[in-house]
């Protein structure tokens, strides 16, 4: 589901008109021959700017940290840093809206209501960039398709949002955005999970690229869930970038920031994608952050 709208469909439709110009006859050699020295050497259209890809841990609206006390802090930071993409965890659906106006008329979006017991892991996307062309939502348990199923004993019904995407200003290249929020309580649930998530990679093939977004409640380089997503041929775009910004810790919690802390929020690539930049946003407003989370971007460029 996307806002009331629905998710933005809009196309464009290039037109190549080729002239063909007369030439004259130079006796009976020129006429056998062509002359081609005034056509010009065909050139690679260029590459489009890299995509700018973020992962957000929203926070709920709670007592503790009012939404309306945060949200133009993450109105500033989301409209600083301009991603063509987010993948969004914990949003409810007044608070989903509410990102959507301030992120302005160039973006939609595309989720579950986030209301009740399930929440939505949104995905945000920049329409003057991007064109969904599917999108489905299974859910982390047994039984996939059945909304608010939980069967691994976590805290909360957790579920993934897929949306494959055409990139408008760079050729029509298409690609898949998987973003999620696993259990922040159950080992085994988080496991069981990055099965199912790394299933359902495998099942997409190897024709497009993909990346996985999410907060996994589970830190890089020491969980069962990062080594099992990366088995299935994912890597992780921290590791891979040309440049990083400082590593934090990106469960902060409202506490002071923790260089070198555990990155539980992460964006996987599949191979072949060329990550230029990855970075943490450390963004704050007169001492007040937009959530408890840091959001990770990552600039990069698809095959």
């Amino acid at each position: 589901m996307t806002g009331s709208a629905g998710p933005t469909r809009r196309t464009g439709l290039r037109t190549l008109v080729a002239g063909l110009a007369a030439v004259p006859l130079l006796g009976t050699a020129a006429a056998s021959q062509p002359r081609h020295e005034g056509l010009a050497p065909r050139r690679t259209p260029p590459r489009a700017a890299p995509l700018r890809v973020m992962t957000f841990n929203l926070r709920v609206p709670a007592v503790s940290d009012p939404w309306p006390v945060r949200r133009p802090v993450m109105r500033t930071l989301l409209r600083r840093a301009a991603p063509h993409v987010i993948g969004t965890q914990e949003g409810q659906f007044t608070q989903l809206r509410n990102v959507w106006g301030d992120l302005g008329a160039h973006y939609d979006w595309i989720g579950t209501p986030g209301s009740g017991n399930e929440e939505s892991t949104a995905v945000y996307y920049d329409v003057r960039r991007l064109e969904p062309v599917e999108h489905d939502v299974f859910r982390l348990s047994d039984t996939p398709t059945v909304p608010g199923s939980e069967t691994w004993g976590g805290a909360f019904p957790r579920l993934v949002t897929r949306v494959r995407f055409r990139d408008r200003l760079d050729g029509g290249r298409e690609f898949h955005v998987l973003n999620t929020h696993l259990d922040h309580r159950s080992a085994y649930a988080r496991a069981r999970a990055a099965a199912l998530i790394a299933e359902r990679v495998r099942g997409l093939g190897p024709g497009l690229p993909v990346l996985l977004t999410g907060d996994f409640n589970a830190a890089a380089h020491a969980s069962p869930a990062y080594d099992t997503l990366l088995a299935c041929g994912l890597v992780d775009t921290w590791d891979t970038a040309a440049r990083r910004g400082p590593a934090y810790g990106t469960f902060h919690g409202y506490q002071p920031l923790r260089p070198d802390g555990d990155r539980i929020d992460w964006i996987l690539a599949t191979p072949g994608v060329t990550v230029h930049r990855s970075w943490v946003d450390t963004f704050a407003a007169a001492g007040q952050y937009p959530s408890d989370h840091l959001p990770v971007l990552a600039s990069l460029t698809l095959p």
